[in-house]
């Protein structure tokens, strides 16, 4: 009788998952399922009711993340009504934290949601390792620059992702700070394939080897891959070149025609052209181009993170295996095992397709085995990585993005320091002078509060004056950094 209920809870679970992946289908297109899979473990901390927090806080909760805690230690003013569509009438006087907790609650029941009454810089001040279990902590609020840079310290020794953002009217910043940040699914825009027709392995050496063309009938002759069409052309190629594949752009063009011209030919010289032949010549440049290892990825390869340690994140593990392979092997990456669209017969393109996915199999089972040695060798759980994540991580290695960010320290150095040159060009040039203008002015404005302990532009009767003291904060700012003098723009100021 057990196995009915067994069965019946895997049907329930399978319906739960597929349920889900209807709900989250248009995300799951944008950023794939490790993506979502990320999102759905996250569990993030917003410090800051405000509107802008609410915002970001609402389109995380859509997006399926695990759990959210929301710390602010404010009652809801009547004009937090004008711009916080989380708060109602109904909410005047209440805690801040809890109003827009409730109805954050309405957006989703499978997010787990909490709230805290409490002043954010008084919690980083008084409980730091409050912060430790998060995924991610978002900050829209005015915080102070030392207890923000208490805070960043805090998350960074954590390994959790800060998120700050600000925003004056029409005006916002968002500011990212982790110690760093990898990447697998970095998707970039047109993209090579690695069809490794430039250094084919054995068996789709051997399937393209298998095809004679003279005896072919016209018909499956129109339907033979182009991937098999660029692999005998190239090995008649180096025969009449001392073995070596088109060099230059000379002998590329030339390799082209050579192409068009192995072409069957009918009476009288008629060339019978096909569709297989043309996209032959459109993606011969993956004879020369679109399987040699990125200068990126060399570079990943020779730091100091990619000698795994007892700390070490499964990213730089997975990436430590795979330059094993790289190193052990014939010097190529692990094959990612797509094959593009292309004119053929079902048969021959499910039979291209499944070598593909045969040789990939093969490599990622290959880096699988050197992550497991390198998790036993620094007495770890040789399971701790998924071969799902082997997968996906060998899928994309051409790709792979390590993204570091400056801590706040650093950037503010870099604006008040000597050494803004990057700054400075954004500022003579015509395209980004006024988003550099309005980033300093965001510092301004930080500045203006450690100086008066307020915002400028609070109180009304005070507007000129404060504009006037803003304009003098930006001419010191841009004078100490040795920035260029520009006319200040009162539309900016003012705004």
């Amino acid at each position: 009788f057990l196995l009915p209920l067994v069965s019946a809870a895997r049907m329930t679970g399978l319906a739960k998952e597929d349920a889900k992946s209807k709900r989250y289908d248009r995300q799951i297109r944008i950023w794939g399922r490790d993506g979502q899979r990320r999102l759905e473990t996250a569990r993030v901390c917003l410090l800051g009711a405000d509107a802008d927090g609410a915002e970001a806080m609402k389109n995380l909760v859509l997006g399926g993340v695990a759990s959210y805690t929301i710390v602010d230690g404010d009652e809801v003013k009547p004009w937090d009504l004008a711009d916080n569509f989380l708060l109602d009438k109904e909410s005047l006087g209440k805690s801040k934290a809890e109003c827009v907790s409730r109805l954050l609650q309405e957006f989703s029941e499978e997010v787990s949601g909490k709230f805290i009454n409490e002043r954010p810089d008084q919690l980083i001040a008084s409980e730091p390792g409050f912060f430790k279990d998060f995924t991610l902590v978002l900050v829209h609020g005015r915080i102070g620059h030392e207890v923000l840079v208490s805070l960043e310290k805090t998350c960074r020794s954590h390994g959790v992702k800060l998120i700050f953002g600000r925003s004056y009217g029409l005006f916002g910043m968002v500011r990212i700070s982790a110690e760093e940040h990898d990447v697998i699914e970095s998707k970039p825009e047109n993209a090579l394939l690695d069809l490794r027709v430039n250094r084919p392995w054995k068996e789709l050496a051997e399937y393209a080897g298998k095809f004679d063309m003279e005896s072919l009938d016209d018909m499956t002759y129109k339907h033979v891959p182009f991937v098999v069409l660029l692999l005998k052309a190239a090995e008649l190629w180096k025969q009449g070149h001392q073995g070596a594949l088109p060099a230059d752009r000379q002998q590329q063009r030339e390799f082209k025609q050579f192409v068009r011209g192995l072409q069957r030919s009918k009476g009288e010289g008629f060339v019978d052209e096909g569709d297989n032949f043309k996209e032959a010549v459109d993606n011969a440049h993956y004879l020369w181009g679109g399987s040699s290892i990125p200068s990126e990825l060399l570079e990943y390869f020779g730091s100091s993170s990619c000698t795994p340690t007892v700390d070490s994140s499964d990213f730089w593990i997975v990436m430590a295996a795979v330059k094993a392979f790289v190193d052990n092997g014939d010097g190529a990456l692990p094959l990612p095992g797509s094959i593009p669209d292309m004119t053929a017969t079902t048969d021959l393109y499910l039979d291209l397709k499944r070598l593909y996915e045969r040789k990939a199999d093969s490599d990622v089972a290959r880096v699988e085995a050197n992550v497991k040695e390198i998790l036993v060798s620094l007495a770890l759980d040789k399971n701790r990585i998924s071969t799902e994540y082997i997968r996906l991580f060998c899928k994309n290695t051409s790709h792979l993005k390590v993204i570091k960010y400056p801590t706040i320290e650093e950037e503010r150095q870099s604006i008040t320091g000597s050494k803004s040159t990057y700054l400075k060009s954004l500022l003579l040039s015509e395209d980004t002078a006024e988003n550099a203008f309005v980033y300093i002015l965001m510092h301004a404005c930080d500045k203006f509060e450690e100086i008066n302990t307020q915002q400028p532009g609070i109180f009304d009767s005070e507007l000129e004056a404060d504009k006037e003291r803003l304009k003098g904060i930006v001419n010191s700012i841009m004078s100490e950094a040795g920035l260029p003098t520009i006319p200040l723009s009162e539309e900016d100021i003012h705004e």
